[in-house]
C-alpha cells in the first residue's frame, strides 16, 4: 500500500506550455526572446547550423556522373556462415542465392564479398570477391579461390 510519507519520486515533468496567454507566465514571446527570425514559426534545420548551411559546405563538384551520393558497398557474408555447406562446393552467386543467404536484387546491385571471419574446415571452391584473410583460410582448409 502507498502512504503519503512514501510517495515515489515523480521523474516526468509536463513540457512547458508556450504562448498560452499572459496569464501563464509565457505569454507574449513565449520564450523566444524577440524579433528576429527565430522568434517567428518554423525555422529550417539549415538555419541551426551556425549560420552556413550543409549544402553549402559539401564541395561543388561539377560533370557528369561526380554527384552519386552513395557509393554502393558490397553485400558481406563471412565464413563462419558457411560451416554447414557440403564438401567440395562451389561457391558463387547463383549457390548462395539458391541456399537464400543472399537476395538476388541484393547481389546484382550490390555484389558479394566473402570476409575471413569465422574458421572453416571443409574445402570449396569459391568464385566470388573475397578479403586476404578469407583466401588464406579457404586455401589452408584445401579449398581454393578462383
Amino acid at each position: 500500500m502507498i502512504d503519503l510519507k512514501n510517495l515515489p519520486r515523480q521523474t516526468d515533468r509536463a513540457a512547458k506550455r508556450l504562448g498560452r496567454g499572459h496569464g501563464s507566465g509565457r505569454g507574449k514571446t513565449a520564450g523566444r526572446g524577440t524579433k528576429g527570425q527565430k522568434a517567428r514559426g518554423n525555422i529550417p534545420v539549415r538555419i541551426k547550423e551556425g549560420g552556413i548551411s550543409f549544402v553549402k559546405r559539401l564541395p561543388l563538384l561539377r560533370g557528369r556522373g561526380r554527384n552519386k551520393s552513395i557509393r554502393s558497398k558490397p553485400f558481406v557474408i563471412n565464413l563462419k556462415n558457411l560451416t554447414d555447406v557440403p564438401k567440395n562446393s562451389v561457391i558463387d552467386l547463383n549457390f548462395l542465392i539458391q541456399r537464400k543467404m543472399v537476395k538476388k536484387d541484393v547481389a546484382e546491385s550490390y555484389g558479394i564479398k566473402l570476409l575471413g571471419d569465422g574458421d572453416i574446415k571443409i574445402p570449396l571452391t569459391v568464385k566470388i570477391a573475397c578479403s586476404g584473410s578469407a583466401k588464406k583460410k579457404i586455401e589452408k582448409a584445401g579449398g581454393k579461390v578462383e
